[in-house]
C-alpha cells in the first residue's frame, strides 16, 4: 500500500511538473510573439523611411532647392522603445508646410479668445492703448527668437520637440521635459474647449431662447450646468474628429480657418466703430503712468510683468515649435512664415481687441473683454449670432488643436512609443484636460500674474537649455542614430539616460523664480523685493540662467 501511494504521488508530481512546463512554454511563446511584433513594427517604420530615403536620393537633383538645409534621414537600427511613425524623422519628400502654411498656422494661433482677453486686460493695468500695443509688439519680437531658433533643428532633421529634448536632457530625461510641457498644454486644452463650449451655448440661446441656457439644472459635483456640460462635450467631440485624422487635417483646418478668422475680426471691429461712433474713450484716455496719473512713475514696474506674461503666453510654442517646423519644406519657409505670422497679426489683433473693448464702454456702458459675451449682447438675431459664433468656434478649434494637442500627443508618444500613437495620445490629452475641470481653472483673478508668468518661469529654463545645447555646445550638429539608441552606446545616454547638467540648470532657473511666485499666490507675503523683481521677468531670468549654467556645467564636466 505504501508503495502504491508513493507511485501515485510520483505520477501526480510528474503531471504538475508537466502542466507547469506547458504554462512556461505558453508564456515564452506569447512573449516571443510580442517581441517579434514589436520588432516588426520598428522594422516596418525603418523600412518605410529607408525606402523614402532612396526615393529622395533618386530625385535629389530635381528637388535640391526645396531640400536646402534638410538633413533628415532614417535612423539605422533604432531602439524599439524610441521610435514609431509619429516620432520618426519626416523626410524631405513628405514635407507639406510652405511659407503660407506656417503664416496661416500663426494666424490661427493668434486669433483666439485668450489672446483677445490678454490684450484687453493690459489696458486694465493703466496702460494707454498705444502703450499696450507697444508691450505686445516688444514681447512678440522677443519670443520670436526662441521660436525661430528652436524651429531650425526641427526643419533640418525632421524631428519634433520630444526627440530634440533627448540631445540636451538625455534619452530618458527627455520624457520629463516633454511631459512638463505637456501638462501645461493639457490645462490650456481644457480652457479652450470650455470657451468653445460657451460659443455653442450662445448659438443655442440665440435660437431657442433662455430656456436652453437653463437646461435641466446643475451637476453639483462638477459645478457645471447640464447645458454647459453638453456644449463642452459637443465641442470636445468636434475637436476629436480633427485629431483622429492626424497632422495633415490640422494643416487643412488652419488653411481654411485663417481667412474666416481675419474676416470675423475685421467685421467685429467695423461694427464696434459704427455702433460707438468712433474708437471710444479708451484710445484717447491718457496713461495712468503719466505725470499726474494714478500710477505716476510706475511704468517700468508694470511694463516688465506684462511683457513677461505676453512672452509666457507663447512660451509653450517656443519649446515645441519643431513639432510643426519638421513638416516645413525649407528653413526659409519656417523662418519667413513665423516672421510674417506672429508679429504682424498679433499686433493687428491686439489693436482690434483694444479698440472694440473701448467701444463697448460707449455702446453698453461697461468694458466687455470677452468676445463671446460681447456677441451674445449684440442681439443681431439668431442668424448673425450663429455665423459669428461659428467664426469663434473655428478660431478656438484651430488654436486649441495646433497649440495644445500636438505637444502633449508627441510627448506621450515619446514616452510610450510602442503603445501610444498620435491619435491615442490626443485622446489622452483631451481626457487629462477635461479632468482638470477647466471651468474652475481660470475662475477668479490671476490669469496674467499667476497662470501666464507662473508657467513661463517653469518653461523658460527649458528653452534656454535647448538653444544653448544645440547652437553653442553642439554647434548645430546632431546624430540621428544616437537620438534613437536606448543604451550607453548613444552619446545622449549621459548618466543612465539623464543629463545631470541640464536638470541642475533647469532646477536652478526655476528656483530663482519660486519665491516671487509664492508671493503672488499669497504664500510668501514678505518676499524680498529682489525676488519679486526676478519673478516679474521670470521667463528671461530662467532662460538665461538655465542656458548659461548648462553651458558652464557641461564644459566643466568635459574638461575633467
Amino acid at each position: 500500500a505504501s508503495s502504491s501511494a508513493m507511485r501515485a504521488r510520483v505520477v501526480i508530481a510528474d503531471g504538475a511538473a508537466a502542466r507547469e512546463c506547458a504554462r512556461v512554454r505558453m508564456r515564452s511563446t506569447r512573449q516571443s510573439r510580442s517581441t517579434r511584433q514589436s520588432r516588426a513594427r520598428a522594422a516596418s517604420v525603418a523600412a518605410r523611411m529607408q525606402n523614402a530615403s532612396r526615393r529622395v536620393s533618386m530625385k535629389s537633383v530635381s528637388t535640391k532647392s526645396d531640400d536646402a538645409g534638410i538633413d533628415a534621414r532614417a535612423p539605422v537600427e533604432p531602439s524599439l522603445t524610441l521610435i514609431n511613425d509619429d516620432l520618426a524623422p519626416v523626410l524631405a519628400s513628405a514635407r507639406t508646410f510652405t511659407t503660407g502654411d506656417m503664416a496661416n498656422l500663426w494666424v490661427g494661433l493668434v486669433v483666439q479668445i485668450p489672446s483677445w482677453t490678454l490684450c484687453a486686460t493690459i489696458l486694465a493695468q493703466g496702460f494707454s492703448a498705444f502703450e499696450a500695443l507697444a508691450c505686445v509688439l516688444v514681447a512678440n519680437v522677443l519670443v520670436l527668437v526662441p521660436l525661430v531658433l528652436n524651429g531650425v533643428p526641427g526643419t533640418r532633421f525632421g524631428v519634433g520637440f520630444p526627440v530634440l529634448c533627448r540631445a540636451a536632457f538625455g534619452i530618458r530625461g527627455a520624457n520629463v521635459a516633454a511631459l512638463s510641457r505637456a501638462i501645461v498644454a493639457c490645462g490650456w486644452f481644457g480652457i479652450q474647449t470650455n470657451m468653445g463650449g460657451h460659443a455653442l451655448k450662445s448659438i443655442g440661446v440665440s435660437v431657442f431662447g433662455d430656456a436652453f441656457a437653463r437646461g435641466f439644472g446643475v451637476v453639483h459635483w462638477l459645478g457645471l450646468s447640464t447645458t454647459d456640460l453638453v456644449c463642452y462635450v459637443a465641442f470636445l467631440s468636434m475637436q476629436l474628429c480633427v485629431i483622429w485624422n492626424g497632422i495633415e487635417s490640422i494643416r487643412k483646418l488652419e488653411e481654411y480657418a485663417a481667412p474666416v478668422l481675419v474676416a470675423l475680426s475685421l467685421a467685429l471691429f467695423v461694427w464696434a466703430l459704427n455702433a460707438a461712433g468712433g474708437l471710444g474713450p479708451m484710445l484717447a484716455a491718457p496713461s495712468a503712468f503719466a505725470v499726474g496719473g494714478a500710477r505716476q512713475g510706475e511704468f517700468w514696474r508694470a511694463f516688465f510683468p506684462i511683457v513677461t506674461a505676453t512672452v509666457g503666453f507663447w512660451s509653450t510654442l517656443s519649446l515645441n515649435i519643431s513639432d510643426f517646423t519638421r513638416y516645413a519644406k525649407s528653413q526659409r519657409a519656417q523662418v519667413l512664415g513665423q516672421l510674417i505670422g506672429l508679429p504682424f497679426f498679433m499686433a493687428a489683433f491686439c489693436f482690434a481687441s483694444i479698440a472694440v473693448t473701448s467701444c463697448t464702454i460707449v455702446i453698453f456702458g461697461v468694458a466687455i473683454n470677452d468676445p463671446i459675451a460681447l456677441m451674445s449682447r449684440m442681439q443681431n438675431g439668431p442668424v448673425a449670432t450663429t455665423l459669428a459664433m461659428i467664426g469663434l468656434i473655428l478660431a478656438t478649434m484651430s488654436t486649441n488643436i495646433a497649440a495644445n494637442v500636438v505637444a502633449p500627443a508627441n510627448a506621450l508618444a515619446n514616452a510610450f512609443p510602442r503603445s501610444v500613437s498620435f491619435r491615442r495620445a490626443g485622446l489622452i490629452t483631451a481626457a487629462i484636460g477635461t479632468s482638470l475641470m477647466p471651468w474652475k481653472l481660470m475662475s477668479g483673478d490671476g490669469y496674467v500674474f499667476v497662470w501666464l508668468i507662473g508657467y513661463a518661469a517653469f518653461l523658460g529654463p527649458i528653452a534656454g537649455i535647448m538653444l544653448a545645447d544645440y547652437f553653442i555646445l553642439r554647434r548645430q550638429r546632431l546624430d540621428i542614430d544616437d537620438l534613437f539608441t536606448d543604451n550607453a552606446k548613444s552619446q545622449y545616454w549621459y548618466h543612465r539616460g539623464f543629463n545631470p547638467s541640464a536638470f541642475i540648470s533647469w532646477l536652478c532657473g526655476v528656483a530663482l523664480c519660486l519665491p516671487g511666485f509664492l508671493h503672488v499666490v499669497g504664500a510668501f507675503p514678505n518676499a524680498p523685493l529682489l525676488f519679486r523683481a526676478i519673478y516679474d521677468a521670470a521667463f528671461f531670468v530662467g532662460f538665461f540662467v538655465g542656458g548659461g549654467l548648462h553651458i558652464a556645467l557641461t564644459r566643466a564636466l568635459q574638461s575633467e
